[in-house]
């Protein structure tokens, strides 16, 4: 029903989700190695992983919208994020007349006590997915692209370098999907 509302151009859907990536990244599930050798990366210890996260709201062969940010979200940069996202949508409303609505999981930064006291700020209507049940979400395709062909069986020296290949690969696939894609400023945690 929802995405039908968005086929007819009734109102904007865009699926909202949090991924994050190491300085060593997995090694994609297809590559090559010497005959009667295993495939092997060299693995930096656990407690020197650092990590860059994304904050993405995908719309469907319309756009990809994201932040970055060094570690993780916490609620204060999502808020700083959301902030963005709805002088956006408060803009299209007054072009268009039609209602963002953001489909997402019910992770913390999105129910805590601090983000619920902007809902009603933010004029942007959420569908909260029933938990476990990411298969419903349709920007899980996106992380999916990222990490496996993109982004798959690198290290980094640091989160910087990181950051980069994760805004090449992004523009990677807006190029192949011919959808724009917009980004907030990089926020440390």
């Amino acid at each position: 029903m929802l995405i039908r509302a968005a086929e007819a151009g009734e109102i904007e859907l865009k699926y909202l989700d949090e991924a994050g990536w190491c300085l060593e990244s997995a090694v994609s599930s297809y590559s090559y190695s010497q005959i009667g050798q295993q495939k092997r990366m060299e693995q930096p210890l656990k407690k020197n992983r650092k990590r860059v996260s994304i904050l993405g709201l995908w719309q469907p062969d319309k756009g990809f919208e994201y932040a970055l940010a060094q570690g993780g979200f916490n609620s204060q940069s999502y808020i700083k994020v959301m902030d963005w996202v709805a002088q956006k949508t408060a803009h299209a409303l007054a072009q268009t007349g039609r209602i963002t609505l953001e489909i997402k999981d019910n992770g913390s930064l999105h129910t805590s006590l601090l983000s619920q006291q902007q809902w009603t700020r933010w004029q942007v209507y959420f569908f909260f997915l029933p938990t476990y049940c990411s298969e419903m979400n349709l920007i899980e395709s996106e992380w999916l692209q990222l990490k496996t062909y993109e982004i798959a069986g690198q290290i980094f020296d640091n989160e910087y370098d990181l950051a980069l290949a994760i805004i090449a690969g992004i523009g990677a696939h807006s190029s192949l999907g011919g959808y724009p894609i917009e980004s907030f400023i990089f926020i440390s945690a």
